[in-house]
């Protein structure tokens, strides 16, 4: 609802933005604000990905840059705020940030407490977790030092072991028609 809203408010809808960079980079706030140009290098795929060193673990973290993130990126680089702080956005506090996603969430007829951290956990649930990238490399782009953090994302996630579970039965149950076959064959 957030990404889709039409919000004409100009410091709504930059609040907007910087969550929906959260929600498909997983970078928190502290990471956001710190982001400058040469932050941004070419992958080994030859894609963009962002290169940098979490602020509160100083875990180096890869990040591949999909299309949104790039988009928001090319949208903001070159406000003067931006340009004058050599940041890739002109980003204000994090208790503004905070401040103005209860007035988005508002405006989204959203009935909970939104916080910019909830775009990190989105993206460990919903956009990784929830489309079957491993808990493994979830870990690795989050940046954290140990998978049991990551691990309380994924306990979040109890329809995707159910998920996950059927596909294994369903491989098992196919391999177990595939033998059949060709024992009868």
């Amino acid at each position: 609802m957030i990404q889709n809203k039409e919000i004409r408010i100009e410091r709504l809808a930059f609040t907007r933005d910087m969550f929906i960079f959260s929600c498909y980079t997983g970078l928190a706030y502290s990471d956001i604000a710190r982001l400058t140009p040469s932050h941004i290098l070419k992958g080994i795929d030859g894609s963009n990905w962002i290169y940098t060193q979490r602020k509160k673990t100083e875990t180096q973290v890869r990040i591949l840059l999909f299309a949104i993130a790039e988009r928001l990126i090319e949208k903001y680089k070159n406000t003067p705020k931006a340009i004058h702080q050599g940041r890739l956005f002109p980003i204000p506090s994090n208790q503004k940030l905070n401040s103005y996603l209860k007035e988005m969430a508002d405006l989204c007829n959203i009935d909970k407490n939104l916080t910019f951290h909830m775009a990190r956990h989105t993206f460990a649930t919903t956009v990784t977790l929830s489309n079957g990238v491993p808990i493994e490399t979830v870990s690795k782009v989050l940046g954290h030092n140990r998978i049991g953090t990551t691990q309380i994302y994924a306990k979040v996630l109890e329809h995707k072991v159910s998920e996950d579970m059927n596909v294994l039965r369903q491989k098992l149950e196919n391999d177990k028609n595939e033998n059949q076959l060709n024992k009868s064959v």
